[in-house]
C-alpha cells in the first residue's frame, strides 16, 4: 500500500493511504501497518487515515515514513476465516536494521544493527518478526 499523505499533529502523524477496501472499513478498525496496529480514525471515498503517537513513532519505523513509501498493509483477520500464516502478537519494543543478508546454503541469514540490546532480552531468547 502507498502512503497518500501524513499530517503532523503536534507529536503524532496521521497517515492517509488510497485503498480500494475502504467501503468495507469502520472507525476504529484496528489495521496491522508495517506489523503496528493502528486504529483508523476517518475513511473517505478511496482513502483512510490512523493516527501513530510518539512512542509508537520512536519505536517502530513509521516515524521514517515519507509520502510515496509502500506499507504493508494487513487487514484484521476474521474469526471465520481460514488462517494461513502465523499469529504474532506482541508490542514493538525495538527496531533494527538489515545490515546483510548472506546465502545459507538454501537458506538466507540476516544481520542486523540493533541499536541496543536490552537487558530483558539479554537474559532470555530474542524474539522478533520482520517485516519485508
Amino acid at each position: 500500500m502507498t502512503l497518500a499523505d501524513i499530517r503532523i499533529e503536534q507529536q503524532n502523524k496521521t497517515f492517509t493511504f488510497r485503498a480500494d477496501f475502504c467501503g468495507e472499513l469502520k472507525i476504529d478498525q484496528s489495521i496491522a501497518h508495517n506489523g503496528v496496529c493502528l486504529t483508523v480514525v476517518d475513511i473517505a471515498e478511496d482513502t483512510y487515515s490512523v493516527t501513530a503517537m510518539k512512542e509508537t513513532l520512536l519505536r517502530s519505523n513509521l516515524g521514517q515514513l515519507q509520502v510515496g513509501d509502500i506499507v504493508n498493509v494487513e487487514r484484521s483477520m476474521r474469526p471465520d476465516a481460514l488462517l494461513d500464516g502465523h499469529i504474532v502478537q506482541g508490542h514493538v519494543d525495538q527496531t533494527a536494521v538489515c545490515t546483510a543478508v548472506d546465502d545459507a546454503e538454501g537458506s538466507l541469514r540476516s544481520n542486523t544493527n540493533l541499536r541496543e540490546i536490552t537487558a530483558r532480552w539479554r537474559k532470555g531468547r530474542l524474539r522478533s518478526t520482520v517485516s519485508a
